[in-house]
């Protein structure tokens, strides 16, 4: 078959003089392989619980409504695949045709995630996540052989703790030869005394104030030359719990599950131990990075270790307030100054229970700059093809301190988000018809950003790649 590119996507791409990276494509496995090479790793009996997990709607839709709260239930993703054209189907499961298809996409290197593997990385089920985590890298690793000039298939890291997580960064980096690697964000813990009602967990963000340490994981990435990349999904958790809408459940859920390791991983000081490491955030969007960016500026300003003083209770002139309290207060508060402390612990213990005063220690960062550093140089933001919010990234007008976030190019080809493949660069060009990016940033955005992120942990990632050279 020929695939001829559309007008739209030729008349862009005589525009650009670089290459188009998808930072964020999706393979939809085909279960028939995967699930004999699980059986390969573990035996039927565990591949028949995984036949349980992609069966999972139909017990779904078997569950009494009044049992979903104790079990974790939500309504998940429903028709989530694109079908009115075959076309793209086919190509989201069979990389040899997807290959033929990038320039007509107009893309010419892409980084293919899983699709239902990912949640595959959060399973309860420590035999079955390990096992099926080794089977679909080893899936990925075959049906991408011979493309990976343009595609490079991202092989799963199960965060559920360090020493699994290890386990498989030696089996799918180092034996398999996978250079991107995609992490849980979060892994659930059951609260201890409801170990048996399955809703009763709580979330580890691996970061800040986390069930174990994870330093040995970011250590052997930085050694392997890997970038973590994080692909959770906020389903199920937070505000996310609806069991009647999925698109109520939906809107905003990646990220949230972004916004958690993100901001754990900074106050962990993980990004600060690890200064070359680069960390990327998918398919959330770049808007709540500004807002957390933001948020972290500000409390930095008025509860850092010298500001919080400010706040200190010892500081209060009790005298001067009971004095100007007896002058301007209410009759009902001038007649009850005599019992002016009762109540007094709300907000105001003297003895600041529960931790350090330096909330930020463990962070490692010194000022405002090392807090912009980290967000612009070693944080990276998925951000899909169809997001306006896009280029909020690159407006250093309105930004805190000027900062440009590295928001990078998210085709999300796969996924019923996009319902004709060959949309995808048109949808993100629209940002600079609109004037709301210039060309240069439509480059970084599309090239550049990503490019980095992969290149400063291993500099010889393009290396015998059809854009080597290119960049």
């Amino acid at each position: 078959m020929n695939f001829i590119r559309s007008d739209a996507v030729a008349k862009i791409r005589q525009r650009l003089d670089h290459p188009v990276i998808d930072g964020d494509g999706h393979l939809i496995e085909f279960y028939p392989l995967v699930r004999d090479l699980l059986v390969e790793e573990a035996g039927e009996s565990v591949a028949q619980r995984l036949d349980l997990m992609m069966d999972g709607s139909v017990l779904f839709r078997q569950l009494p409504r009044d049992q979903y709260r104790g079990l974790g239930a939500f309504r998940y993703t429903w028709w989530g695949f694109p079908s009115s054209i075959a076309l793209d189907r086919a190509a989201a499961i069979a990389p040899d045709l997807l290959y033929a298809r990038l320039d007509e996409l107009g893309i010419d290197y892409a980084l293919l995630y899983g699709t239902a593997s990912i949640s595959l990385m959060s399973s309860e089920d420590e035999e079955l996540r390990r096992a099926g985590v080794r089977a679909y890298n080893r899936y990925y690793a075959e049906v991408c052989h011979g493309h990976r000039d343009r595609m490079e298939p991202v092989a799963l890291i199960p965060m559920v703790t360090p020493d699994e997580a290890l386990a498989e960064l030696e089996h799918a980096v180092v034996e398999l030869g996978h250079k991107v690697i995609v992490m849980n964000g979060i892994a659930f813990r059951p609260i201890p005394g409801a170990e048996d009602v399955r809703g009763a967990r709580w979330i580890d963000t691996l970061g800040h104030d986390s069930e174990y340490d994870y330093d040995p994981v970011w250590a052997r990435c930085q050694e392997l030359g890997v970038s973590p990349t994080f692909h959770h999904a906020g389903l199920g958790w937070g505000s996310h719990v609806s069991r009647q809408s999925y698109a109520y459940n939906q809107i905003g859920h990646f990220a949230a599950a972004g916004e958690a390791t993100c901001r754990s991983l900074f106050f962990g000081g993980v990004p600060k131990r690890f200064p070359k490491l680069r960390f990327a955030f998918l398919e959330g969007g770049v808007a709540w990075a500004l807002s957390l960016y933001a948020g972290i500026l500000g409390v930095w300003g008025k509860r850092n270790r010298e500001a919080i003083e400010h706040l200190n209770p010892a500081n209060l002139d009790r005298a001067q307030l009971r004095e100007l309290l007896q002058k301007y207060g209410a009759k009902g508060v001038t007649e009850r100054l005599d019992r002016l402390d009762q109540g007094w612990l709300f907000l105001n213990d003297p003895d600041d229970p529960g931790g350090s005063r330096d909330e930020f220690a463990e962070s490692g960062v010194g000022g405002p700059e090392e807090i912009e550093e980290i967000f612009a140089r070693q944080f990276y933001f998925g951000c899909e093809a169809d997001d306006p919010m896009n280029a909020l990234a690159f407006a250093k007008q309105i930004n805190p301190r000027g900062a440009e976030l590295q928001a990078i190019f998210a085709s999300d080809i796969g996924h019923w988000d996009v319902p004709d493949f060959r949309d995808v660069l048109p949808e993100a060009w629209e940002l600079v018809e609109n004037g709301a990016l210039d060309e240069a940033q439509f480059r970084a955005f599309t090239c550049d950003n990503v490019a980095s992120m992969l290149t400063a942990t291993n500099p010889d990632f393009f290396k015998g790649t059809a854009i080597e050279g290119s960049l």
